[in-house]
């Protein structure tokens, strides 16, 4: 092998190597909760759930509306990739988030007190192949147990 191809080999072999870090997945839009391919446990499914996303790495913003029972709620959360904590509200109470990428899913783990009890939030996103399908797995963890959801999300 000469000096050129082995060069040109080595430069391949590279840039296959720096493809990984390179294509992270990026979530945003506007996305509508899939009620049927969704799971929210014991917790009732709400009558609307949609999120738009604006995400420039490292910095995601979210924007949220859900339609219960009990009324819309909305809310603004944002995220850095970076794992730099940030601080955001959550109906009302204060919450800090660290977002950090594993692999092609972004893990986002929150704290918050919520009513006098400590609250813990561990999403992983995950986008479909055609960047079509946004699914949240979320745990739970507060005094009253723990519980895990999964919300399937559709882009508009």
């Amino acid at each position: 092998m000469n000096r050129t191809t082995r060069l040109l080999s080595g430069i391949v072999a590279v840039g296959f190597l720096a493809l990984p870090a390179i294509a992270k997945p990026n979530f945003t839009g506007s996305w509508k909760l899939v009620a049927d391919k969704s799971d929210f446990g014991p917790m009732p499914i709400p009558e609307k759930y949609e999120q738009v996303v604006n995400h420039a790495d490292p910095d995601v913003k979210v924007k949220v509306t859900q339609v219960s029972q009990q009324g819309e709620a909305t809310g603004e959360l944002n995220y850095n990739t970076e794992g730099k904590e940030i601080a955001n509200q959550f109906r009302g109470a204060a919450m800090k988030s660290v977002a950090k990428w594993d692999g092609d899913a972004m893990l986002v783990d929150s704290k918050l007190d919520f009513q006098g009890n400590e609250v813990t939030l561990s999403d992983k996103w995950e986008l479909s192949g055609d960047g079509k399908t946004l699914v949240i797995n979320r745990k739970i963890n507060s005094p009253q147990g723990e519980l895990e959801m999964k919300l399937v999300l559709s882009k508009d």
